[in-house]
């Protein structure tokens, strides 16, 4: 048996990943792998396959930089692996 939160994801990942690329898809796969507060906090371009990040704050730059291997492999699977290859701050 899976949890919710498991089969919830899995739809939600499914359903981004078949929608065209888009700064609105971007966004709302940047905020389901972050949270309200960081996504709040930072704006997110595709340069490519790269997400760049942009923050108002330098310390939201230190945490994504801290917290991209976790973030990473969430952004691929509501992406797509061939989507999403690095992420870049600035």
């Amino acid at each position: 048996m899976r949890s919710i939160q498991t089969f919830s994801g899995g739809v939600i990942a499914g359903i981004l990943r078949r929608q065209p690329s888009s700064a609105g898809r971007t966004r709302l796969a940047w905020q389901l792998a972050v949270g309200p507060a960081l996504a709040r906090a930072t704006s997110v371009e595709m340069e490519g396959t790269t997400l760049v990040v942009s923050a108002r704050d330098p310390r939201w730059l230190k945490e994504i930089t801290r917290a991209r291997p976790a973030i990473l492999p969430k952004l691929q699977e509501l992406l797509g692996r061939d989507q999403i290859t690095h992420i870049a701050t600035r």
